[in-house]
């Protein structure tokens, strides 16, 4: 690469001898040894010029040669130059070469610090999940704790100063700020019982889970009493051979039980109530049971003759019997909670539902919101759901009930309160108008029904479940009310599995009826004002005929005559879950029922079977109403949404 240094010394020293020596004969010898003596130094002193020495000529020669050096010097000097540039150009491009190698290595390193630096982060995210997790684990365990301690010591406090109603479940607890609580079904592998107040929840089945509470147990609603509660305080299951009290009953009145005396306004199918022993159950129609085989089955399994498909909402309809309705959805009606009720005004061109701080007035057949009604400062942040809403018979007012216990009567026109109803110790469930409009009737979770005069607000009955235990340990908490037809009557359904009847002008209690064996959810009046239809946990509705009580009013028959007349006239199977509302479509021809299992049915009351499932909503139907007018089913949900849907007779 470079040359050799030895190159650098000019060549020609000794040769420049050899021609002086050849010219000037021996002298030139000298001169030859003086010009070795200038290229490889002063070996001999130079010669000493004489006067003429014969070789003078040949000294003179000896510069000659002796120059030789000086003419090769700036050739060597650019040489020179030329590596030095070299060497200059190689060190620069070395220069370069390792500027650029430690700017990657300063990025590469700067990499590698944010990696270790995300890794850090991600470990750090690691563990504060993990204590979250420990903390949430041990208060759950702890909340579990607390709530079996609860339920173990219940039937102590029973004798004592007794506690406050827990709320029916499907309602929206008061410091929950999501959807409501359903509790759990018992585990059918036996591996536990899922409860519904702090146990853990059953997954809900729900592609949806903002319902879930927020795990606070003071806040979560309990759903039904456990088994020791229900043999403590439940009735006796109806048998043939027992009265209403469980004493063998005598024989006319088990001719009276039997049903034969009193005629079903829907006489086929009928069952007489007490029919069913305890080791003996109904077993669903088979048109039923195969209908709630082909709800289990994905939608494009149900052969295409057997459903109707929409957007989002199928209907299945019963393949034992002959398909006679026909079934649409027509809107579907967004809101921000759960909604906890839904009603139609009596024309059948409005609906109202409640759900969490307001109730809203939708137009039937444009979906569109024309009223909201919230009695509650834009400001506040506390929970107020409205449990109950009912509309007046001439449409003008809509009264509410909500968790403060009080009832409100809104005129709609002007969107403001006309009177306040209070006097209910705890939240209040159902609320519905007389048809002349001059009383209202409240149900609440104190275990009173109270009938109250809806012009002056005066209350003029207050009906218990359990008198003389209005503290005491009966789960008698009210969770509907229905006001009959001709408003003689009031039926009233409760946790402890019976229905109550009572005259709205004495406030006698006429009935006590016997035969769900889980919590009544929902009771509707027939538009005969003598059938009542009542929901229960059981998974099923029944039908009570009523008319030898009414006939027994008419005839001003004696007070102890007048109670005990009613009688179970059929039972409706085919939920595959709780039964939570029901309703009569204004024609008696159809009974319609919402249930968890997300699923509405439709029921032929004269025998029993289902005409079809309705399957939309993506949480359990908490409330139905079929409007007065007729062709209008309203469904609400735990999915935010209320549903409007038509329903009519194929030719």
């Amino acid at each position: 690469m470079y040359a050799n240094p030895r190159s650098l010394v000019p060549a020609g020293a000794g040769s420049g001898g050899a021609p002086a020596g050849s010219s000037g004969g021996p002298g030139g010898g000298a001169g030859g040894a003086g010009g070795a003596g200038v290229a490889g130094g002063p070996s001999q002193p130079p010669p000493v010029p004489g006067p003429n020495p014969p070789g003078s000529g040949a000294g003179g020669a000896a510069p000659g040669p002796g120059g030789a050096p000086g003419g090769a010097g700036p050739a060597a000097a650019a040489r020179l130059a030329d590596l030095l540039d070299f060497v200059r150009h190689e060190f620069d491009l070395v220069g370069n070469d390792a500027a650029t190698l430690k700017a990657q290595r300063d990025e590469f390193e700067h990499r590698i610090g944010q990696q270790v630096s995300e890794v850090q982060m991600m470990q750090q995210h690691i563990m504060d999940l993990e204590a979250r997790h420990t903390n949430m684990t041990q208060q759950y365990e702890d909340e579990i704790k607390r709530l079996r301690n609860i339920v173990d010591s219940r039937p102590q406090e029973g004798n004592g100063n007794g506690s406050n109603f827990p709320g029916p479940p499907h309602l929206p607890t008061s410091g929950g700020g999501g959807p409501p609580p359903i509790a759990s079904k018992p585990s059918s592998s036996g591996g536990g019982a899922s409860g519904g107040f702090g146990g853990p929840s059953d997954p809900y089945r729900n592609g949806y889970d903002r319902e879930r509470p927020n795990g606070e147990g003071a806040s979560v609603k309990r759903l039904r009493m456990d088994d020791r509660e229900r043999d403590r305080y439940g009735p006796p299951s109806p048998a043939a051979d027992r009265d209403r009290d469980g004493r063998p009953a005598k024989r006319e009145d088990r001719d009276r039980m039997g049903g034969s005396s009193a005629p079903s306004p829907y006489p086929s199918h009928a069952q007489p109530s007490g029919a069913y022993g305890r080791d003996h159950e109904p077993s669903a129609a088979a048109g039923n049971t195969s209908l709630a085989d082909l709800s289990e089955l994905d939608p494009d399994e149900v052969p295409k003759e057997l459903k109707k498909e929409g957007s989002d909402w199928l209907a299945i309809f019963n393949p034992k019997v002959k398909r006679v309705l026909d079934v649409n959805l027509v809107h579907t009606l967004m809101h921000e909670s759960v909604v906890c009720c839904v009603r139609f005004s009596p024309d059948g061109k409005s609906l109202a539902t409640g759900c969490n701080k307001s109730a809203q007035i939708y137009d039937t057949k444009t979906g569109a919101k024309t009223c909201v009604l919230s009695d509650q400062p834009p400001n506040h942040k506390g929970d107020l759901y409205i449990r109950s809403v009912c509309f007046s018979p001439d449409g003008r007012l809509l009264a509410t009930g909500a968790e403060d216990r009080q009832i409100r009567i809104w005129n709609i026109a002007t969107k403001k309160v006309k009177h306040i109803f209070a006097g209910h110790k705890q939240e209040i469930y159902s609320l519905d108008f007389s048809r002349d409009g001059r009383i209202i009737a409240s149900g609440s979770g104190d275990k009173t029904v109270r009938i109250w005069d809806v012009e002056s607000g005066t209350l003029l009955h207050t009906l218990y479940t359990s008198p003389g235990q209005e503290q005491g340990p009966s789960e008698a908490g009210v969770t509907s009310v229905s006001i009959s037809s001709d408003n003689r009557l009031v039926a009233a359904g409760a946790l402890d599995t019976l229905v109550r009847v009572w005259d709205t002008r004495t406030g006698q209690q006429l009935e006590k009826l016997r035969g769900h064996k889980d919590s009544i959810y929902s009771v509707s009046f027939a538009p005969d004002g003598r059938t009542l239809v009542s929901g229960s946990l059981d998974k099923t509705l029944k039908m009570w005929d009523l008319s030898a009580t009414v006939r027994a009013l008419d005839a001003d028959a004696p007070e102890e005559e007048r109670a005990g007349n009613a009688t179970c006239a059929t039972t409706f199977l085919g939920h595959k879950d709780y039964v939570l509302s029901v309703s009569c479509s204004p024609d008696g021809q159809w009974i319609a029922s919402g249930s968890k299992d997300r699923g509405v049915q439709f029921w032929d009351p004269r025998t029993a079977q289902t005409q079809f499932v309705l399957q939309g909503h993506k949480n359990s139907v908490i409330a139905i109403n079929l409007s007065p007018a007729g062709n209008l089913l309203a469904s609400g949900s735990g999915d935010f949404n209320a549903r409007i849907w038509s329903y009519d007779s194929i030719a």
